[in-house]
């Protein structure tokens, strides 16, 4: 959507009420997933792998809940910032306080699975002494991809916009003093931005997928530990928070650093799966992940 239609449904919305909201927003949803067939084919191949003994009628039955699901992604952060009421309940929440309370930092590692923004901006609300630095891809032409880094600002999270063609070390500087003093710094540990980003292979719906290095990397060098947090719908205005037990990535010595970083990422693709199973259709990765089916005999 662009940023001028999403005014104008916005506006009319706070009239008419969020019903018109989301209906016209379904209705894109289905031009997208009629007139995009390479994109919904994606996730037909992706519904195949994670459900390979259904038919392939199930598998775009479950493509189009996942289109139709992605609705509530626009329609959830325009009602939070119209003042609309959604309410949240957590676990973990302790594993964030007590590394509060330490002065330690860590990594908060997100993904597409859920509504990663609207729980970035609830997890400040309910927890405003979270110091939380956000990293996110700055794509210039994409006017809407603006208005939620300006939204999620005016939560009191620091936003640091990473150019998609290429990011700077300093970058990186700044993530590793702001983790050493005690602050959270947010990434997406599921999407490889560019083409020549640093990855790691991991194992996951029984196929091989290239997940970015540089969180787990951060997290090394900083001697923080990784939380996954988890973002899940449960019905019309309830999200539902989850924090993992940490990871710690730590390695005795610098030859261990790439087994110590390959075991993080792992144990994130592991937790994300067995989340992924239980919320099938708030997987909202419109890219394609999968990568070649797991051999049998052969293992990372």
């Amino acid at each position: 959507m662009r940023e001028r239609f999403y005014k104008w449904l916005t506006a009319c919305s706070k009239r008419l009420g969020p019903g018109f909201f989301s209906w016209i927003a379904q209705g894109i949803a289905a031009g997208y997933f009629v007139l995009f067939p390479n994109r919904t084919l994606m996730s037909v191949r992706f519904y195949k792998a994670l459900y390979p003994h259904r038919t392939r009628f199930y598998h775009y039955w479950c493509a189009w809940c996942q289109f139709r699901n992605f609705t509530s992604v626009f329609l959830d952060r325009f009602l939070l910032s119209s003042g609309g009421l959604i309410r949240n309940t957590f676990d973990g929440r302790h594993y964030l306080r007590q590394a509060i309370e330490e002065k330690r930092g860590g990594i908060l590692l997100m993904s597409h699975l859920g509504n990663w923004e609207v729980g970035a901006r609830l997890l400040r609300r309910a927890m405003p002494e979270l110091r939380l630095m956000l990293y996110v891809g700055q794509r210039v032409k994409d006017q809407i991809e603006r208005m939620q880094k300006q939204d999620l600002a005016a939560s009191g999270i620091r936003i640091l916009a990473v150019d998609q063609e290429g990011g700077s070390a300093f970058d990186l500087v700044e993530g590793i003093a702001f983790l050493r003093s005690g602050g959270f710094v947010s990434m997406a540990g599921d999407m490889i931005w560019r083409h020549d980003q640093r990855a790691v292979t991991a194992r996951f719906l029984n196929h091989w997928v290239q997940l970015p290095e540089a969180p787990h990397v951060l997290a090394l060098i900083a001697r923080v530990p990784v939380y996954v947090f988890f973002a899940s719908s449960r019905g019309q205005g309830h999200y539902h928070f989850s924090i993992c037990p940490p990871i710690d990535v730590q390695a005795a010595s610098r030859a261990d650093r790439i087994e110590a970083i390959r075991r993080s990422v792992q144990a994130y693709a592991e937790l994300v799966e067995g989340h992924l199973r239980r919320h099938p259709f708030e997987w909202y990765h419109f890219q394609a992940f999968l990568g070649e089916p797991v051999e049998p005999s052969k293992s990372l």
